[in-house]
């Protein structure tokens, strides 16, 4: 062996010992990424698989932890499937140095001395200071309150208008050209008026309105809703008929039809939903002066008994509150939210 080397220009032994120390290297330094280190300690979330801890770590993403060990893919799979993660789990980040937690949030230690994002609005561009109504119509103490509501989880939330939450449209102040509707449910909110629609073509566009009145298509309706400031909803598709009863009136499928005794005519609705537990804030005061848990098992009521019933105001029958949502602490980690998107029953149908 030694023969062999003396055989072989200084230069080219030095460039195999550098390439045996290399190889050693890579083969000690290879291991495996993952997105996020979960409370057990162990490393979850599959990234990439044969790759150095610096490669690993590169990217600078709070919750990127790296192993070790380069195992097999059934052990992974075990590991993953079986024990919760990955063992011997090793954080990129201990501290908050050269963390970027994106817009609007900030690098904090918590609790457990270990680096957490955090949502940290920028507030210091706000001009006004009293409550805000959001676009899911809840009334947050301030905008500022409302942008760290958007950031824990709410990207599509906004200020609707300046104020608490109204259920009427009297002293709403709507940004730009939207108009204030008031909903189904009581609400008012800020809406954006199509005041051109398409010419109808075909007599299937058309619909009978919650107010007896035909509309040639789901746009007009929605148009004719904004410009009386309160919502019209769809009975049921079709021109409106002069109807005795539900028997004489066909819902699609899926849909019963409830009757107003008030008002002589029938309404086609969903009687298939099945209603979550519901929280003490949720009650709501029926037409019937019948307090419900929630408008959802108003819902069912109605549909029980083929009665309509419509929310006459947001809580017990008894008195009506109008509390502003308290301000979360904002010792949060940070984590993946899902997306919820406040859709008013406002243009239903």
């Amino acid at each position: 062996m030694l023969r062999m080397l003396r055989s072989f220009q200084p230069g080219v032994v030095l460039f195999l010992l550098w390439l045996c120390h290399f190889i050693q290297d890579q083969r000690v330094q290879a291991g495996n990424c993952w997105l996020q280190q979960g409370k057990n300690g162990r490393c979850q979330v599959l990234y990439v698989m044969g790759i150095s801890r610096e490669e690993c770590c590169r990217s600078g993403r709070l919750g990127t932890s790296w192993t070790e060990e380069d195992v097999p893919n059934s052990t992974l799979f075990r590991w993953i499937i079986f024990s919760g993660g990955a063992p011997n789990c090793i954080p990129c980040r201990e501290t908050c140095d050269n963390v970027d937690c994106g817009p609007g949030k900030r690098c904090r230690m918590n609790r457990k001395s270990k680096p957490r994002c955090v949502c940290a609005p920028d507030c210091s561009n706000i001009t006004w200071r009293g409550p805000v109504c959001g676009s899911d119509g809840k009334t947050y103490r301030d905008e500022c309150g409302l942008l760290k509501a958007k950031c824990k989880g709410h990207p599509d939330l906004e200020v609707q208008y300046q104020g608490k939450c109204k259920k009427t449209c009297r002293d709403v102040m709507c940004p730009g050209s939207s108009t204030c509707v008031v909903d189904q449910t009581n609400n008012a909110y800020c809406v954006t008026c199509n005041r051109v629609c398409p010419e109808v073509t075909s007599p299937e566009q058309h619909l009978c309105g919650n107010d007896g009145i035909v509309y040639a298509s789901a746009c007009h309706l929605r148009r004719a809703t904004c410009l009386l400031g309160r919502s019209i909803g769809v009975a049921y598709e079709g021109k409106c008929i002069k109807a005795k009863s539900c028997d004489d009136i066909q819902c699609s499928t899926g849909k019963k039809c409830l009757w107003d005794s008030r008002m002589g005519r029938g309404r086609c609705a969903l009687c298939d939903e099945s209603c979550p537990d519901s929280r003490s804030e949720e009650a709501v005061c029926g037409s019937d002066n019948t307090t419900y848990p929630s408008e959802c098992a108003m819902k069912q009521a109605a549909c029980a008994t083929g009665a309509l019933l419509e929310v006459k105001h947001s809580g017990s029958c008894n008195f009506i509150t109008e509390d502003l949502e308290e301000e979360d602490d904002d010792d949060d980690e940070d984590q993946d939210y899902t997306a919820y998107v406040h859709l008013s029953p406002l243009l239903d149908g």
